[in-house]
């Protein structure tokens, strides 16, 4: 396949719930930044990622409050009830996607580094048909529970934690995560939809740093490790 480009597509519909704060996590601020600047960053840094399309939550406001909504490159559409259709709402939002590739991050990522993001885009072209994923090697013994007890051991052997981003092509993804909504598959990130559908993503091995934030102590681990990486304070 030629000619392929790559369309960066970030949902930031969530309400945060699980922090139980007011204001939504990707909108907590560190470092002189907020959560999504940071990731946006992230992708925008890559040349091939011609732009990023932010689906929001329809009640938004904060956002166009951000110095980097007024980047050319950023877009921005009404997210839905699910990260899955916030995901679709983007993709559909684009006037052409046969040789478009979709670059979905979370938000709430925002140690995404620039070497892990080169490899997956690498990887992706070679094997645009499959897609690829950054992922990590589970390192700590699993352990299945019923009712909050240990049921058995799992072998850790193959597992693999997923990370984001995740590339696919954006026609192919838009029709996988469709035909999953209908049929009431759960879809809990946009490799699940493909997977379903029989596509087996690469998986890409990145750095355990790039982290989820999802509880309030994630915060300073973050800040942390974006100081290593060289971002500092209103940079």
């Amino acid at each position: 396949m030629t000619s392929l480009s790559f369309v960066g597509i970030m949902p930031a519909a969530g309400i945060g719930s699980r922090m139980q704060l007011e204001l939504p996590k990707q909108y907590l601020q560190f470092g002189g930044r907020s959560m999504i600047e940071y990731s946006l960053l992230a992708l925008l840094a890559e040349t091939r990622i011609e732009k990023v399309i932010v689906a929001l939550h329809p009640e938004d406001k904060r956002f166009q409050q951000l110095a980097i909504s007024l980047d050319p490159r950023i877009y921005t559409v009404t997210g839905g009830v699910s990260r899955s259709k916030s995901v679709l709402n983007a993709l559909c939002s684009l006037s052409s996607s046969d040789q478009v590739m979709a670059v979905v991050h979370d938000a709430a990522r925002p140690c995404l580094s620039a070497g892990d993001l080169k490899l997956l885009l690498d990887q992706a072209q070679q094997d645009p048909k499959q897609g690829a994923i950054l992922a990590t090697p589970v390192r700590d013994t699993m352990k299945r529970a019923k009712g909050g007890y240990v049921l058995r051991t799992e072998a850790r052997n193959d597992l693999w934690h997923a990370l984001t981003p995740q590339v696919f092509m954006a026609s192919e993804l838009a029709t996988q995560i469709m035909a999953a909504n209908s049929a009431g598959v759960d879809i809990t990130d946009e490799a699940s939809a493909m997977e379903w559908a029989g596509f087996r993503p690469a998986l890409v091995k990145g750095s355990s740093n790039n982290i989820k934030v999802t509880q309030a102590d994630d915060l300073a681990l973050a800040a942390c490790l974006l100081q290593q990486n060289g971002h500092q304070e209103n940079q």
